[in-house]
């Protein structure tokens, strides 16, 4: 039985704020080497399945430039592999991708080359590990037409998901998307759904204008559960949807605490990830590292506590950096101070500059209240940060901004540069 992975990997993901300004969600870093994509990837070839396509949309380059061929990944075989596919105008009405199914329906054509049997429909921008054989077998034994994947979380967090109700045998009866009251239960889609190919294929073609079959979760799913047998496969380990700034946060600080139930050590089930040749990480004589990730390529002369440090991060002497993102290249000024901030790359924090400055955690930011409200400061791509600045939390700086965007002195919490 042939399997065939299609990874959702378009996603515009605004709730990153500037992280994801410039990049897809799924070619966000993460955990120092990572991007986000490579979980998902890296999950397909340990569960022995090669033969990937990668749906790209929003602001592809460094997600193509990213994985490439595949090689990476053992994703370069002459059978099999990784091809990126992008939505194209044709003479058949293709246009940008208006969504999950939608995207779908739009490469059709890749399922029937490939002759598949299965299609095992991923997100490109979840954190986990997870033999998918598991799900397969679930939707094999089980005879389904399509499976999803499940788990449990908390009923504060339901709005956040599409959260499904089934029966004693565990058959899909009803689907909530991102439910405002609590009373459905707490049982989230995962983004993870098992088809047989020729019912995908069926219900797919079926959409029409009043019916348009655009969204798995909103269209596919719902129209499905009453012609088709819909099941629910439960998934007891680590995910998590770094989809908010708050969430990718947390989940880099987790990364820390060596109680977590996510091994990234495992070397029966290593994340694979692109990687440049760097020389080993140094430590100077006056450097104080505690609990922290650092990867290949960085220089400590300063203080690195509870933090994550990408390949290449440059901290002088005298600088602090506390609780803590910084990706790759950013050179991190003598004196100064981070507290509480996610650094994009190839930042440069003048001296005795001080980022997440204050104790008003709680005050969100001006232009995003939705997406900085709990003391996170974000820095984009390339900024340029004036020596000697105080700033607050829950501040945006935007990617590219040099020492002439800042006024003097101080940027209040919850301002934007």
């Amino acid at each position: 039985m042939r399997v065939v992975a299609m990874i959702m990997a378009g996603g515009e993901g605004t709730r990153l704020s500037v992280l994801s300004e410039k990049r897809a969600k799924p070619s966000v870093p993460f955990a120092g080497k990572y991007r986000i994509i490579d979980f998902t990837l890296s999950n397909c070839v340990n569960s022995g399945i090669f033969d990937v396509a990668v749906l790209t949309q929003y602001r592809p380059h460094s997600l193509n430039d990213h994985i490439g061929i595949g090689k990476p990944w053992d994703l370069d075989r002459n059978r099999g592999g990784v091809r990126l596919l992008q939505p194209y105008q044709g003479r058949n009405d293709q246009s940008w991708y208006r969504g999950t199914s939608d995207a779908i329906y739009q490469n059709l054509t890749f399922l029937s080359d490939h002759r598949a049997d299965l299609a095992l429909i991923l997100s490109g921008d979840h954190i986990y590990k997870m033999d998918y054989n598991a799900i397969i077998q679930t939707h094999r034994r089980r005879q389904a037409d399509l499976t999803v994947g499940v788990m449990e979380v908390p009923l504060e967090e339901t709005d956040r998901f599409g959260i499904m109700t089934v029966d004693e045998q565990d058959r899909i009866v009803e689907f909530s998307e991102k439910p405002k009251n609590r009373d459905k239960g707490n049982l989230a889609s995962m983004g993870i759904y098992v088809f047989n190919t020729d019912v995908l294929m069926r219900r797919l073609s079926e959409g029409n204008d009043d019916q348009p079959r655009i969204d798995f979760g909103k269209n596919v799913i719902p129209a499905m559960m009453a012609e088709d047998r819909v099941v629910a496969h439960r998934f007891q380990g680590y995910w998590v949807d770094v989809g908010t700034i708050q969430s990718y946060w947390e989940t880099s600080m987790q990364l820390l605490d060596p109680q977590l139930d996510f091994d990234l050590y495992d070397l029966d089930w290593r994340i694979l990830t692109r990687s440049e040749e760097r020389p080993p990480a140094k430590i100077g004589p006056q450097a104080r590292v505690n609990r922290a990730i650092i990867c290949n390529g960085c220089t400590i002369r300063g203080t690195v506590e509870n933090s994550v440090l990408s390949p290449g991060v440059y901290v002088s002497p005298g600088a602090v950096v506390r609780d803590s993102v910084v990706m790759n290249d950013t050179w991190i000024g003598p004196g100064a101070v981070l507290d509480r901030v996610i650094v994009d790359k190839q930042v440069v924090v003048g001296a005795g500059a001080r980022l997440g400055d204050g104790d008003d955690l709680s005050v969100p930011n001006k232009a995003e209240p939705d997406k900085l409200n709990s003391g996170v400061t974000v820095v984009g791509k390339a900024a340029h940060i004036p020596p000697g600045i105080r700033v607050g939390r829950n501040v945006v700086i935007n990617a590219d901004r040099d020492e002439s965007d800042f006024p003097e002195g101080h940027v209040a919490s919850g301002e934007t540069i």
